[in-house]
């Protein structure tokens, strides 16, 4: 007998957005950034624009909350395209939301209020 593990689906966090072709946008995401998940909060690197993972303690932008992830991308070894809610109005499932490892709650209250300054309200 096997056992099945569900993952998150593309846009599984999204409960609803003006229009897609407003809110989200193709972007690169940077070389290193590893295998991201829908939902993982992106932090915009400054130099470059690249979008990596939320930083918190990070200086090079990427400390800033820029968007959500819509689908599962791997930059592990180089750059790849991927979609972001970038802007809203948006309302996201917060409980689908992925956030940066040993974040504190100080950090994601911050990236919360960054998203919702962009438009996108998590609920």
């Amino acid at each position: 007998m096997s056992i099945l593990t569900e993952t998150n689906h593309a846009g599984g966090f999204l409960v609803w957005e003006v229009l897609r072709d407003y809110t989200r946008e193709t972007v690169t995401i940077a070389s290193g950034a590893g295998k991201l998940e829908p939902g993982t909060v992106l932090g915009k690197i400054t130099t470059g624009g690249k979008f990596t993972k939320l930083t918190p303690a990070a200086t090079n932008g990427s400390q800033n909350a820029a968007g959500i992830l819509w689908a599962g991308v791997d930059a592990s070894a180089a750059d790849a395209p991927g979609v972001v809610i970038l802007r809203g109005p948006a309302l996201v499932n917060r409980h689908e939301i992925i956030w940066p490892e040993g974040a504190s709650e100080a950090q994601i209250t911050a990236a919360t209020t960054a998203l919702g300054a962009l438009g996108v309200i998590l609920r």
